[in-house]
């Protein structure tokens, strides 16, 4: 999005994941009608994307998922600050109907504890309005690594940037300099190599490259969590270097995940496989992502024998007492559905269903697992 903003920004290490190819499709080609499919990200950037866009009329869509997923938080932001945009079907929900103009108003407020995507997406068309944006959060934010992320890339090409309290700035900058930038890997997606070494039942190592020691990705969390687990982490160079040291070191693990919540099902699957309980809480987005991630974890591993209790953002499950085997895993359209539950493997045979909706944000997933032994077949 930052390169259709400022085209003389060159990116290296770019994902090849359906989400990037998604937005990167929509940017470059000037078409009517947008179809993001199942690529939430995609939806929420390019609603404030298009808004920005002068003379443009965009047709924004997606999967019957997608138009089940409330867009209206973002729209209200857009809308406040001048944007035309309609709902073609469902008040709240896409498709939308976006028509691009200069947006001259510089100020919006957002609930604080809304997705980050839907920050992020103002944030990241800010310097590309006239008077730049002064964002107020209302109460207690529950995203701020991401928003920090957000706002780390825009100083990173150069906009200037403040997040004092409750109130994030960003200032106008109509052009950048020529610079090319070193897309970090998805610590979101090296999860599953953590269960796997978690769950695996000898001592072995993975070395992983592109990630930094000092991430800022909400998802670098992993590193500490899964030294409960008996996995350390370690940096050489640009790469990521986890050693499975230890086995866990108790029988009950809580972790409040509210500025990681996309590694809760990793965990959650990597407790049900060593057979030790945990409480999950800071969970509240995963109800409005591909599916009903609470639901479809709880669903999911009670197939495999596993007592799960879940409330509207918190998961619990029971110390189990029986594994079995042969389970069909639905997916629901969700990535991390078929990758969460892939570690399982090494304690139960199990097919996963729908298989490459890993494309969507890995689709390389399942060849990286053959390459380090793990038997696929399709």
């Amino acid at each position: 999005m930052l390169q259709a903003l400022y085209p003389n920004l060159q990116i290296t290490n770019l994902s090849n994941s359906d989400d990037s190819m998604v937005m990167q499709k929509a940017v470059q080609n000037e078409l009517d009608i947008v179809d993001v499919h199942h690529a939430g990200t995609a939806m929420r950037f390019l609603t404030a994307y298009f808004a920005i866009q002068p003379k443009r009329v965009v047709t924004l869509t997606g999967s019957a998922r997608m138009q089940e997923r409330p867009i209206g938080i973002l729209v209200d932001a857009l809308r406040s600050l001048g944007a035309d945009i309609v709902y073609l079907e469902n008040e709240g929900f896409p498709p939308l109907l976006i028509k691009g103009k200069q947006l001259s108003i510089s100020e919006v407020e957002l609930k604080a504890d809304v997705s980050s995507q839907y920050i992020s997406a103002l944030l990241l068309i800010a310097p590309k309005l006239k008077k730049g944006l002064s964002l107020t959060l209302d109460g207690h934010i529950t995203s701020r690594p991401y928003i920090n992320m957000t706002l780390s890339l825009l100083n990173q090409i150069g906009v200037s940037t403040s997040f004092k309290g409750n109130v994030v700035q960003v200032q106008p900058q109509d052009t950048i300099n020529d610079q090319t930038v070193v897309v970090e890997s998805d610590w979101s997606s090296v999860s599953y190599y953590y269960s796997f070494l978690a769950i695996s039942a000898v001592d072995t190592q993975l070395e992983i490259r592109s990630f930094k020691e000092n991430s800022i990705q909400g998802d670098s969390v992993l590193k500490d969590i899964y030294q409960d687990f008996g996995i350390a982490s370690n940096f050489q160079a640009d790469c990521l270097v986890l050693q499975k040291n230890n086995e866990p070191s108790k029988t009950h693990y809580e972790y409040n995940l509210v500025n990681a919540p996309d590694i809760a099902q990793t965990i959650a699957v990597t407790c049900f496989a060593l057979g030790v309980s945990c409480s999950l809480s800071g969970l509240h987005t995963l109800k409005i992502k591909e599916t009903d991630r609470l639901l479809a974890l709880k669903t999911e591993l009670e197939k495999f024998g596993a007592n799960v209790q879940i409330t509207d953002d918190s998961l619990y499950l029971k110390k189990r007492s029986v594994l079995n085997s042969g389970v069909f895993v639905e997916t629901y359209n969700d990535h991390r559905m078929a990758m969460a539950f892939a570690p399982l493997c090494l304690k139960t045979d199990l097919i996963i269903k729908d298989f490459g909706v890993v494309s969507k944000s890995y689709p390389g997933f399942w060849e990286h697992l053959k390459s380090i032994g793990i038997k696929v077949s399709q």
